[in-house]
């Protein structure tokens, strides 16, 4: 009865139109991650609706919605895409507004969907599905002692060897001045001064030549594996997917996380409008965020899923030590202010890339 339930709520308001397409089209980041919502999201909603999904990836699936909704030949359907890149898309009228009142649906107790997601999880077009955070990992067959801080990634004369950066000055940024040692909570106020910004290229420079750049969240992970890097930042349910669930030596260092949303949007004009409303309502419910959990170490963005997270798919590794809201995992954190990068972005990129160049 309660998953029937369930079932009715996820497809309230499902039109005729939806129930006769074919397919949604859903863009994300592949890899682990895409994995985790084909599982979580996508198999049972086909099974619920008859509506096949195919997905697409990008290294960031902002790239090619702004691209497609401009010249007016829009593809896709569903996209998941950082905070910020939502809250962008959503200012220059490239994505289709979303009512947590009358889009999404209610926890099953009730609660509205308005109430039920964590602080921060709306923006006028995007609805957030997870918490995740790019974090600093090593290989612990490739490095002697045990880096600890975020300082220990920028020090190599202690830890010899290859870093691997995202080539990107969102996260960058940050993670250089941490290193720098400035703390989580003065980052933001930092980076908004022309010396804060100073400071972290002073300390990019210190590795710059060491530094191996990735562009996609499944290279990390393969960069530390073959020893092309030593350390690298990235995303963390990658780092967990390769650890737990492929057997490698790495470990994540929690200090200076960069925690964030990833949020589902929908891009003006998405050619199968309906069916993506109904894909957006069945995949942020309460109990498809909590499965996301089985495979992959993201928290969900739901209050009521928390504490229907349990196992990895695994059957063992218990979820919760490792998801970026663990209370061990939080000293020193940093939430990715996305109001900062939604206003700054151009600016520090054009820095970023100069530096790069130079």
């Amino acid at each position: 009865m309660k998953k029937l339930l369930i079932l009715s709520t996820a497809l309230a308001g499902f039109t005729a139109a939806a129930a006769q397409a074919e397919s949604v089209t859903v863009l994300s980041w592949g890899g682990a991650y895409e994995k985790s919502q084909v599982e979580a999201y996508n198999k049972p909603f086909t099974e619920s609706t008859g509506i096949d999904v195919n997905m697409e990836a990008a290294d960031n699936p902002a790239t090619p919605i702004k691209a497609q909704v401009e010249a007016g030949n829009v593809s896709v359907d569903v996209a998941d895409v950082e905070k910020s890149d939502a809250i962008r898309l959503c200012d220059e009228g490239l994505l289709e507004p979303i009512d947590p009142d009358t889009d999404l649906a209610a926890a099953p107790d009730g609660t509205p969907a308005s109430e039920d997601f964590i602080d921060g999880s709306f923006t006028d077009c995007g609805v957030a599905n997870i918490v995740w955070s790019t974090v600093m990992a090593y290989n612990t067959s490739k490095v002697d002692g045990s880096p600890a801080t975020i300082a220990d990634f920028f020090d190599t004369a202690k830890y010899p060897g290859k870093r691997g950066l995202r080539k990107s000055a969102k996260g960058t940024l940050e993670f250089a001045l941490m290193g720098a040692g400035v703390p989580a909570a003065d980052v933001y106020k930092e980076l908004a001064t022309p010396e804060g910004v100073d400071k972290a290229f002073a300390e990019l420079d210190k590795i710059k030549s060491d530094v191996v750049w990735w562009d996609a969240g499944a290279q990390p992970p393969q960069l530390l594996a073959d020893g092309e890097v030593v350390m690298s930042t990235a995303y963390n349910g990658r780092i967990f997917n390769a650890e737990v669930a492929e057997g490698q030596p790495f470990k994540i260092v929690w200090d200076g996380q960069l925690m964030d949303f990833d949020f589902f949007v929908i891009p003006k004009g998405a050619p199968n409008m309906d069916a993506a409303k109904a894909y957006l309502k069945f995949a942020t419910e309460t109990a498809q965020l909590a499965n996301q959990a089985k495979w992959i170490s993201y928290g969900p963005a739901r209050k009521s899923s928390a504490p229907m997270v349990g196992m990895y798919q695994d059957g063992k590794t218990e979820m919760g030590p490792h998801m970026p809201t663990s209370p061990d995992n939080l000293t020193n954190a940093l939430v990715n202010d996305s109001e900062f990068w939604a206003d700054h972005d151009t600016e520090l990129s054009e820095r970023f890339n100069a530096w790069l160049a130079g």
